[in-house]
């Protein structure tokens, strides 16, 4: 009997042998995403799994890693260096170069990263904007929100328009269990916020910055949890005379 592609009858008796045989199927995977209107740069270079669906005139970016069963739509954009694995996609989709995408699912036209981090659960809905250095863990980013800088969001549901300032945390664990955080539609959370979970920030909400909120907080209030700037005039000045002295 003779087979077309001797690739077919390839045996497998050491690890050097099985890495050879995982580039040919790795190959055909990315000539089949080819031929189907997927743009790959620097193919040699991704990583993509069987299983996977990629839809037209999306464009893969060099070195990244697209596993299990993730479903990527159309004309999406994954950054160089980005992991996905069973993530869902939509169409339009915009992934930011070395984000890390794990059992979660970004709807039409969201955004995330660079260097974004979405752990098993996380869910951002149309237009919603997830930026650098932003981790989310079993959380609900409604439609059009933003959290764009350096935030920890964690068993969260967050509604729609919501601007989460930069720095802002959700303090979700006490040590023993895990808690929920619930932002209203519109509300604003200014920068460096620290959220003592379980809370409820209303719709149309304002949080200041720098605050620590462990109350609930009504819809479209103003909520302060500061404490109070005090200066003293000249007091670095005598404190480097003391010191010479």
């Amino acid at each position: 009997m003779r087979i077309a592609d001797p690739a077919e009858v390839l045996g497998i008796n050491n690890r050097i042998e099985l890495a050879c045989v995982d580039a040919l199927f790795r190959a055909r995977k990315v000539e089949e995403l080819m031929l189907s209107g997927v743009t790959i740069e620097k193919p040699e270079t991704v990583s993509i799994d069987a299983d996977v669906r990629i839809g037209m005139d999306t464009v893969i970016e060099p070195f990244t890693r697209i596993l299990g069963a993730t479903s990527i739509g159309g004309e999406c954009r994954i950054g160089a260096g980005s992991i996905l694995e069973n993530a869902a996609l939509g169409d339009r989709v915009w992934i930011g170069p070395y984000t890390s995408i794990l059992d979660s699912r970004l709807d039409d036209d969201a955004h995330a990263g660079p260097f974004a981090r979405l752990r098993p659960g996380a869910h951002a809905e149309r237009g919603a904007h997830i930026g650098n250095f932003v981790e989310l863990k079993k959380t609900r980013l409604g439609p059009g929100s933003k959290a764009m800088h350096l935030a920890y969001l964690g068993d969260s549901d967050i509604g729609q328009g919501v601007n989460i300032g930069a720095g802002t945390i959700t303090c979700n664990y006490d040590g023993v269990h895990k808690y929920a955080t619930t932002i209203g539609d519109g509300a604003f959370v200014g920068s460096n916020s620290t959220l003592v979970a379980p809370i409820v920030i209303g719709p149309g909400a304002y949080l200041g910055a720098g605050s620590v909120i462990t109350k609930t907080v009504p819809p479209d209030a103003l909520a302060l949890g500061r404490a109070r700037q005090i200066v003293k005039e000249g007091w670095a000045q005598k404190r480097r005379k003391a010191n010479r002295g």
